[in-house]
């Protein structure tokens, strides 16, 4: 990798044991694969630091990435779990701060550094085997982080004129035998505050959309952007007949988990941790067909968008202060 100036540092790690994940980087250096010695493995593009694969042990993918998305660079990735920062959706016209910067921000189309990966193993392995060898045990606890650094220093020129303010960010993604986890920390490295909104905007895999239902926002305050942001209230699980781009603020907090229900059965649930909101995204039949990026035409049918977030509001980070958030995804 091209070292270059002003790249945040990594986060401290915690060394591994044997077995360790095998990490490589392919594909001109744009992007970066790790592999569980149990088979799990996830695939990040540097270009916008986008998790554009997370395979099970049996090989099957658990996200949802279109056939017809630019991987070159050149547009932002329709697929696997964009990162939307410093703001949400297009800029309000009331928040002058962000009114430049293009929908979604720019850290899903700015190319990240690669800072280092580090490899962990559950404490159990030094306390019980549990009639299984430590080998084993270690294997089955093995996890793999992936962080990933952009700073000011590092963007594009026309871009930092758009948001002149000096920041570091962490954008952190952790593989685990049972799990997939993302994290950011956002560091202000400026002399005076900013502001900002951010959202893992996570594509799932799924079956099919007519059989699917999110559950854990019954009772929760949203807003509905196919009605001009309409302030509503949830009752029972999301079901899907049409469009569906809505902003929830759950009821349970953060740590209650929201799940992806496919046909009465969980498949994923969704932990955020300091992230208030979930954003419920599906663009059904005659958006998804008036998407270039979006292919097949019929995809919408084998994805959903469930995506943690601080989105209703904005966040105000003081100068050397930072802001810590992430989400874990633990298939059913």
């Amino acid at each position: 990798m091209v070292d270059r100036p002003n790249k945040p540092s990594a986060l401290s790690s915690t060394p591994g044991l044997n077995p360790q994940a095998q990490v490589s980087i392919s594909h001109g250096s744009s992007r970066v694969t790790a592999v569980l010695p149990t088979g799990q493995s996830v695939e990040v593009h540097l270009y916008g630091a986008t998790v554009l694969s997370w395979k099970d042990s049996r090989g099957q993918e658990q996200l949802w990435l279109s056939e017809t998305t630019k991987l070159d660079g050149s547009k932002a990735i329709r697929g696997g779990i964009p990162l939307v920062f410093p703001v949400f959706g297009p800029s309000p016209p009331d928040h002058p701060a962000t009114a430049q910067l293009p929908q979604h921000g720019f850290a899903r189309t700015s190319r990240w550094e690669f800072l280092g990966k580090s490899t962990s193993e559950s404490s159990e392995v030094f306390q019980s085997s549990r009639g299984q060898s430590s080998a084993e045990v270690a294997t089955a606890d093995l996890s793999v982080k992936l962080d990933f650094g952009l700073s000011s220093g590092n963007l594009e020129p026309e871009v930092r004129k758009l948001w002149p303010h000096a920041f570091g960010l962490i954008y952190s993604v952790t593989l685990g035998c049972n799990s997939l986890s993302t994290s950011l920390v956002v560091t202000n490295e400026d002399d005076k505050p900013f502001d900002f909104q951010v959202l893992f905007h996570t594509y799932f895999g799924i079956s099919d959309i007519n059989k699917t239902e999110i559950a854990g926002l019954d009772k929760a305050e949203y807003l509905d952007k196919t009605e001009g942001y309409a302030a509503k209230t949830q009752s029972a699980n999301v079901s899907f007949t049409r469009e569906t781009d809505r902003v929830y603020t759950p009821v349970g907090g953060p740590r209650e988990p929201v799940s992806i229900v496919e046909s009465g059965k969980k498949r994923f649930d969704v932990v955020r941790d300091n992230l208030g909101d979930v954003v419920v995204w599906n663009p059904w039949q005659d958006k998804a067909a008036g998407m270039a990026d979006f292919g097949p035409d019929d995809g919408y049918k084998k994805m959903v968008c469930v995506e943690a977030g601080s989105v209703r509001g904005w966040q105000v980070l003081e100068p050397g202060d930072a802001f810590e958030c992430a989400q874990t995804i633990v298939p059913q």
